[in-house]
């Protein structure tokens, strides 16, 4: 039969495995091997910086000549790393076996703009690059790259100050340019970016088709915390995302208020203000659809309530860890935006275990929803959880993570009232036995994949996931 197959078959069957076998074939022969290495079009490598490293990079690379997705980090982290000698001979090689990249995650610690320029005229196809830079942050590099359009960009905490402006002034690349340029990002990440980091200013500038911007346990937004190029950016983004940023988030969020009707989503995580979330909430002309909040000492009632009242589109809400919301908070935004709501986290929220009600009232508000998590609410018990269910018949995906007080009376009451049920998550509730487990996955005909403990999946429930392609994931 192997001498009946040709290459390009073979090829293509290998394509469409899955992951979870596909390494494997490589064991049947050497042929066998040599073609799942060409048929490999994504690798992800993690390395330890040894004097065996490159060799054995090369040598590893010169097997898959057909990549398309590379994802290389160095451990320890290359964030520490002040030298860009090691980081730099890796992303060589890179340029050197990879020409067909059309995305590349190379977190080895800081490269020099020489690497940067090289990379650039190997792989002329990167649509995504994420990348790892030093201080002073230079970044006219980009216009290298112009097929470029989604880029993170991490500061490492080395500051490497006279190689940068060494090679800076080689390069002829000067930090106060303010000539602008025309790049086709659509998607920005920024990590690490200090109160004092200049350079930015120039990108906010040529940046005009951004439609997702990113900030990452920033300090600042560059160029001396200058909002004046920072909304020049702005019009057109659809997606923001704030994450341990509280030095910047009230400018930001100010900001967009003023300058963005076109954002649709909003995530922030780990600091904010009252007084600027308030603002944003209460003064914002966008459509807002999607709300991702981890905000434990931050979010109120009185945000909710401003949601309620400006936001009436909202299609997502997640809250995580947003301790000081109380159910009339939760009742108003639900009463607002019960119909067109679809997806409703509440995630480590104890007003779910404070009120009890709540659920039920929630569950009637929202019955459209579709996606449902309620991961880590320790004390939520059964009945709670089967009052919410009985008014959502249309969920499609449950996530009950870390709800250690739900028993095998909870998988009935999903069952009799989630006939759609195509995903599920209950690891770590170690009230649900082996037994519901089984009874459920064998009783619901729209099951497409349960994430649960392997020792909870009996023989008999692993036979009939087979039978119907329900994948069980640990």
């Amino acid at each position: 039969m192997d001498k009946l197959l040709c290459d390009e078959l073979v090829q293509e069957i290998f394509q469409r495995l899955p992951p979870s076998t596909s390494s494997s074939v490589s064991l049947v022969s050497k042929r066998w091997l040599y073609l799942y290495r060409t048929s490999k079009t994504s690798l992800s490598l993690r390395l330890t910086p040894h004097d065996y490293t490159i060799p054995s990079l090369s040598s590893l690379l010169s097997h898959y000549p057909f990549l398309s997705s590379l994802s290389l980090l160095l451990h320890p982290d290359p964030t520490t790393t002040k030298s860009t000698t090691f980081a730099d001979h890796l992303l060589l090689l890179v340029s050197s076996f990879c020409p067909q990249l059309h995305g590349l995650r190379f977190l080895a610690g800081p490269v020099s703009l020489s690497s940067l320029t090289s990379l650039s005229a190997a792989c002329t196809q990167l649509t995504y690059l994420c990348i790892n830079l030093s201080r002073p942050l230079f970044l006219m590099w980009i216009l290298n790259f112009p097929s470029l359009k989604e880029l993170s960009i991490l500061v490492c905490c080395g500051e490497g100050l006279e190689q940068a402006v060494d090679v800076n002034t080689e390069y002829g690349f000067c930090a106060d340019d303010n000539s602008d340029a025309e790049l086709g990002l659509e998607s920005l990440c920024l990590s690490g970016i200090g109160a004092d980091d200049w350079g930015l200013g120039w990108l906010w500038r040529s940046c005009r088709k951004l439609k997702k911007l990113q900030f990452r346990s920033c300090e600042g937004i560059g160029d001396g915390g200058s909002f004046s190029s920072f909304v020049r950016c702005l019009q057109g983004v659809q997606e923001v995302e704030l994450r341990t940023c509280r030095t910047i988030i009230d400018g930001v969020l100010v900001k967009l208020a003023e300058n963005c009707d076109s954002l649709t989503s909003l995530l922030v995580y780990d600091g904010g203000s009252r007084e600027g979330l308030l603002r944003f909430f209460s003064q914002s002309h966008c459509n807002l659809q999607k709300l991702d909040l981890r905000l434990p000492l931050d979010l109120k009632n009185d945000h909710l309530l401003a949601v309620a009242m400006n936001f009436r589109s909202l299609s997502s809400l997640k809250l995580q860890s947003c301790c000081l919301v109380s159910g009339e908070g939760l009742r108003a935004l639900g009463a607002a935006v019960s119909s067109g709501l679809e997806e409703l986290a509440l995630v480590n929220c104890d007003v779910v275990e404070r009120e009890p009600g709540l659920l039920s009232t929630l569950g009637q508000n929202f019955r459209q929803l579709r996606k449902l998590d309620l991961s880590y609410n320790e004390m939520l018990v059964d009945k709670e959880l089967a009052s919410m269910l009985f008014s959502c018949n249309y969920l499609v995906d449950l996530r009950l993570r870390g709800c250690k007080g739900l028993t095998n009376a909870a998988m009935v009451s999903v069952f009799k009232s989630c006939k759609y049920l195509e995903n599920v998550d209950i690891i770590r509730c170690c009230g649900i036995q082996a037994e519901a487990i089984e009874f459920f996955v064998m009783n619901s005909p729209q099951l497409r994949q349960v994430q649960v403990e392997q020792s909870k999946i009996s023989d008999a429930a692993k036979t009939w996931a087979s039978r119907k392609f329900i994948e069980a994931v640990a």
